[in-house]
């Protein structure tokens, strides 16, 4: 313990209230020894970088407890699973930059209910880069984190619904996945182009 805490640049007392607090995961015990490892001393510096930028003790144990129920980033990204988006690998305090102090426990929860967070180790594992730049620059447009999950829940249960009504008309009795794979650009051409059109429908609208 004594050398842990001396790498993470805290003392013995410190690094026993962050485990009562449930700070850090638990060590692994052969007997009565403890060992911890190098997970530990990235989760202390990380604990670190997140209070220099204003986070709170309790608001880190929330984020704490949030990584660690999350899912894992195999069960995240999907063995083998086709996919056209690149998942996008950060620390704590990246991401907390990234949506500039809305990385609340509130919002992470949302954010790997939906899927679109996900661990792996030490690290959080954002599924799509395309959504997590378009997500910080709504933020930085000054829309909050939590109306941005809000709406993409609702965004996801359309796209299911039109992913659903596009496999159905492709995929008759003389079609096969691999052409259903093939066609996928003309779905997301007809997607852009009504979502264009319905914009354009909305701002004519406003006075």
């Amino acid at each position: 313990m004594e050398e842990l805490a001396q790498q993470a640049g805290i003392t013995v007392r410190t690094l026993r209230f962050y485990r009562e607090r449930k700070l850090i995961p638990p060590p692994r015990r052969e007997g009565r020894i403890a060992w911890y490892d190098e997970d530990h001393l990235a989760r202390l510096r990380t604990i670190a970088a997140l209070l220099e930028r204003g986070h709170t003790l309790n608001g880190i144990a929330e984020l704490a407890e949030a990584f660690d129920h999350g899912r894992d980033v195999g069960e995240l990204l999907g063995l083998g699973a086709p996919t056209e988006e690149t998942p996008v690998r950060l620390s704590p305090e990246e991401l907390a930059d990234v949506f500039a102090g809305q990385a609340t426990s509130e919002n992470l929860a949302a954010s790997l209910d939906l899927g679109y967070l996900a661990t792996d180790g030490t690290d959080i594992v954002h599924i799509s880069r395309r959504l997590l730049d378009t997500s910080a620059a709504l933020v930085r447009e000054g829309i909050p984190l939590a109306d941005i999950l809000a709406a993409a829940r609702r965004v996801r249960e359309h796209a299911d619904a039109l992913a659903e009504l596009f496999t159905d008309v492709v995929l008759t009795e003389d079609r096969t996945p691999e052409d259903l794979q093939r066609l996928r650009p003309l779905a997301k051409s007809v997607v852009e182009a009504e979502l264009s059109m319905a914009l354009d429908r909305r701002l004519q609208k406003r006075p």
